[in-house]
């Protein structure tokens, strides 16, 4: 099983180091399938908004609600995160996927839902996984990969050696003879 997890401190830190590693393999000619968190154009703004950036070019995917001045309820939209769920999916069955890229192993994916699937269906065929994690969800994230997985240093060059290594076989089982 071709599966890491990389945790960066700070808030946003893996979201960056995902987000580079992504734009460096895409011109490296990675084909990559999945979904990032779209830098929020009121970041800072105090602003709960959360959209994903589906790999490999779009669509930007908002998956949360506004519910109003004042709600203290979830603002995750179910509904709009299993859709983008469901193209993410659609994708890796379309094509041939070099490498699955997700922004996180969250509450969803603990819980058996959101990108579990598209995890356990990558890995399934072969296709290496890469996905920030939080403290939060590691021991959830441990019990499912059940020590098949290798956590990285949080380092781009670390990330991009995992990532070259665990592509590299992907790409010579399409090479023809």
């Amino acid at each position: 099983m071709r599966l890491a997890g990389v945790t960066v401190e700070g808030r946003g830190g893996t979201d960056r180091l995902l987000d580079a590693v992504a734009d460096r393999l895409t011109r490296d000619g990675v084909r990559l399938v999945g979904a990032l968190r779209a830098a929020s154009p009121d970041a800072g703004s105090g602003s709960c908004d959360c959209d994903l950036w589906l790999l490999p070019n779009g669509p930007r995917w908002r998956i949360t609600q506004d519910l109003g001045p004042g709600a203290t309820a979830c603002r995750m939209d179910a509904g709009a995160f299993e859709e983008a769920v469901g193209l993410a999916m659609s994708r890796l069955r379309a094509g041939r996927a070099d490498l699955v890229i997700l922004n996180k192993f969250g509450l969803s994916e603990a819980e058996g839902r959101g990108f579990r699937a598209l995890i356990s269906e990558a890995l399934a065929r072969g296709v290496p996984v890469l996905t920030g994690l939080s403290e939060t969800h590691r021991a959830a994230f441990d019990r499912y990969a059940d020590g098949m997985a290798t956590i990285l240093t949080p380092t781009e060059a670390a990330v991009m050696d995992w990532c070259n290594a665990a592509v590299a076989p992907v790409a010579e089982e399409g090479a023809s003879p």
